[in-house]
């Protein structure tokens, strides 16, 4: 289904690790005919090495700055579609890049449903250890609620979602 609009804004993923923000975002961007970036990806590209790695060699605070580099420099390309990683919305100046000239989206999906599907083994704030993840909600949440131009409940089918997401930014 070719859903092609005319847009001149980029389209956001804000959300939880696990909330489905990659293969949502690579949904609406087949169905938009527009580039899509992961921020994680991204960065994992230019710098040669995965996302946990760098977490362990140089820690947080190092990943936090490539992270917003990597924001500044993909939210140029626009019109796109964008998916950021889960703390992006931590470091509110890449919250001023991507508001400047996108719609963000809240992909909100329940911690239970998180909780049956994702690998903690590649998540690196979560160690090992999936009760941190209702710490990191309940940290973050506050944050997707401030940034958000629209939330979505991902508590659907996926083709539901992305049709819901659709009719969303063309409103």
């Amino acid at each position: 289904m070719n859903d092609k609009i005319n847009i001149n804004k980029n389209i956001v993923f804000i959300g939880m690790p696990g909330a489905g923000k990659t293969s949502v975002g690579k949904a609406v961007s087949q169905r938009l005919q527009l580039p899509f970036y992961d921020v994680d990806t991204y960065i994992e590209n230019k710098e040669g090495q995965l996302i946990k790695d760098i977490f362990q060699q140089y820690g947080e605070e190092h990943f936090r700055r490539l992270e917003s580099e990597a924001i500044i420099e993909v939210s140029k390309n626009c019109p796109s579609i964008i998916s950021t990683g889960g703390g992006t919305v931590k470091i509110s100046s890449n919250m001023e890049v991507l508001k400047s000239n996108s719609i963000i989206i809240f992909l909100n999906r329940p911690i239970e449903n998180i909780i049956k599907d994702i690998d903690i083994s590649v998540r690196p704030l979560l160690a090992g250890d999936v009760s941190k993840i209702y710490n990191l909600f309940k940290e973050r949440y506050p944050l997707y609620k401030k940034y958000c131009d629209i939330e979505i409940i991902n508590d659907m089918d996926f083709n539901s979602l992305i049709d819901e997401i659709i009719k969303c930014i063309r409103s």
